[in-house]
């Protein structure tokens, strides 16, 4: 018991923290990547629950489709706003 009691706290640790990480940081894609790591960790609760089906699902869905979709949609804007993808010509 005590040592699910540890693993529960760090989990919540990290949880409380990365969440707090995707309000306060200023750049979209580090708030991506944190996102990534608070539904991680979520899924680490599930585990927890012996609930890993929802676990599997949470990584699956949230973490790789979603986030995945962000990140993309993240790089994307950024090499358009910088002007990387268009090339001005004579």
């Amino acid at each position: 018991m005590p040592l699910e009691l540890a693993v529960f706290a760090a989990l919540a640790a990290i949880t409380v923290g990365a969440s707090l990480g995707v309000v306060l940081v200023k750049d979209v894609f580090y708030d991506a990547l944190l996102l990534g790591v608070a539904l991680i960790s979520v899924a680490g609760h599930f585990v927890l629950l012996h609930a890993e089906l929802l676990a599997a699902l949470q990584v699956l869905v949230y973490v790789g489709g979603v986030l995945i979709l962000i990140v993309f949609a993240v790089m994307f804007m950024r090499s358009t706003v910088e002007g990387t993808d268009e090339e001005v010509g004579p």
